[in-house]
């Protein structure tokens, strides 16, 4: 009589000692921070002597605080309304061009992020310079008599930021049109709907997750953009990152810019987790 042989381990129990290294370098560099700044938060005073939320108290009571928030997530949410604007139709020209064109505009698409974002913005610095390229080429066409500001104005951060994060919109966009079978468009064709409706009624849905991703890669990404928002800003607009470095740095206060910092994260997470669940309520979302 043969013995049993012992039922062979899952795939995920066999998987994991491949996952502990990524495992472990996220609890280091990605936990510990945030344990460490969530722990200086909660100090009273800038020598990490006494606990309390004071901090938290302190800028939730004070409506300068409060509006430095919201004009940084307003800022995250017209930047990713842009970048939407732009980005889905570069994704759906993608999708419908010839396969030799394709490796053309794939590089063209992802060619912002193998530059650095520094070097990015200080190019749009110089675009909207009063002695840029905008204000001569204004200039030389006769529209403008002076040089204007476009440089150090909300829609010059706006603008530069929907640049500088295309690619992340874009390139979810990309999978989730490509992933939709194009019998599904020719067929509602076929049964009489046009091309506007198709699109609105098929395409839309089905590429959802594709959009919901890039939105959300945006807008997490545009709130944080420390460098954009500063130097194209030229720090007359306050926003949250350079708040922080402000109190950091400037004002050596710790608790109250790392206040800032789990503040700005929580409001982040909070949009994330509210477009999720508003997403998975919603019709056409793909869900895992």
């Amino acid at each position: 009589m043969s013995v049993p042989t012992a039922a062979p381990r899952s795939a995920a129990t066999a998987a994991l000692p491949l996952a502990a290294p990524l495992g472990l370098f996220f609890v280091v560099f990605v936990v510990m921070p945030l344990l460490l700044l969530a722990f200086v938060s909660v100090h009273t005073d800038p020598s990490l002597s006494k606990i309390g939320l004071n901090q938290y108290a302190k800028f939730l009571g004070d409506g300068f605080n409060l509006a430095v928030l919201r004009d940084t997530l307003w800022l995250g949410l017209k930047v990713t309304v842009l970048t939407l604007a732009i980005g889905y139709p570069l994704a759906w020209v993608y999708v419908q061009a010839p396969s030799r064109w394709q490796p053309v505009l794939m590089l063209l698409i992802v060619l912002p992020l193998l530059t650095s974002s520094v070097v990015r913005t200080f190019a749009w610095v110089v675009i909207l310079g009063r002695q840029g390229i905008v204000n001569s080429v204004l200039t030389s066409w006769g529209l403008i008599d002076a040089p204007i500001k476009l440089l150090y104005t909300p829609g010059a951060v706006t603008v530069a930021l929907a640049q500088i994060e295309l690619p992340l919109m874009v390139l979810p966009l990309i999978t989730a049109l490509s992933n939709i079978d194009p019998a599904l468009r020719q067929a509602s064709l076929a049964l009489g709907a046009g091309r506007w409706r198709t699109f609105v009624q098929v395409t839309l849905p089905l590429s959802m997750p594709g959009l919901l991703a890039g939105c959300l890669l945006v807008f997490a990404s545009s709130v944080s953009a420390f460098v954009t928002q500063t130097l194209v800003g030229g720090g007359q607009q306050m926003f949250m990152p350079f708040y922080m470095y402000q109190q950091a740095i400037q004002a050596n206060d710790y608790p109250f810019a790392a206040t800032i910092a789990m503040v700005l994260l929580v409001s982040v997470l909070a949009v994330v987790t509210a477009v999720n669940l508003l997403a998975r309520r919603s019709r056409g979302f793909v869900h895992g």
